[in-house]
């Protein structure tokens, strides 16, 4: 069974936080949430 993970925010934290998580866990489900149109990727 594979965890899930929901980040709130696409700063530069979010996808940080996000590619931090699938390094520990690579079958992990991770969810960005984020309010605006855009999504920063170059953390």
């Amino acid at each position: 069974m594979s965890k899930n993970l929901i980040i709130v925010g696409g700063g530069a934290g979010g996808p940080a936080s996000a590619a931090e998580a699938k390094r520990g866990d690579s079958s992990m489900n991770v969810t960005i949430i984020e309010q605006g149109e855009h999504v920063s990727y170059a953390a």
